[in-house]
């Protein structure tokens, strides 16, 4: 696992059932806003139905193979403080890894946040869906 998500898992761990469910609202506030460029074309964006809320994202990958960088987006509401907190937790684990690292994430790793306790199954499933979409662009962009 990348150590920048490694250390969100570790976060959580350290906490408490509901201090896990406040840190997941940090991260919530903490998504960064969809850039103008996605913002005004929300077509590129893709949609993730497994999620209980609407949620949508679009991944850029930079550079060549050995050396190509992941820049995630996502575009959730406000009103689905959950699904932006997931959002918010990949951003943080993820955004700016090489397309190396983001594929090696193991895709148990929803499993490792302790969250099994404080949200339903169903809400975990939306993220690993979230994760699962991520590294099916990085593979398709990485192959074409």
């Amino acid at each position: 696992m990348p150590p920048a998500l490694a250390q969100v898992v570790e976060d959580f761990n350290d906490l408490e059932i509901p201090d896990r469910l406040q840190l997941l609202l940090e991260f919530s506030d903490g998504l960064p806003p969809l850039p103008q460029r996605y913002a005004e074309h929300p077509e590129l964006l893709e949609p993730v139905p497994e999620c209980q809320s609407p949620i949508f994202l679009h991944v850029e990958v930079e550079g060549d193979d050995g050396d190509a960088v992941v820049h995630l987006y996502f575009s959730a509401p406000p009103e689905a403080p959950t699904t932006r907190g997931f959002a918010g937790i990949l951003h943080e684990g993820l955004d700016g890894l090489s397309a190396a690292e983001v594929l090696a994430v193991p895709m148990d790793f929803t499993d490792h946040l302790g969250l099994g306790e404080a949200v339903s199954m169903l809400r975990l499933r939306g993220m690993a869906a979230m994760l699962f979409r991520i590294k099916r662009q990085v593979q398709e962009k990485m192959a074409g």
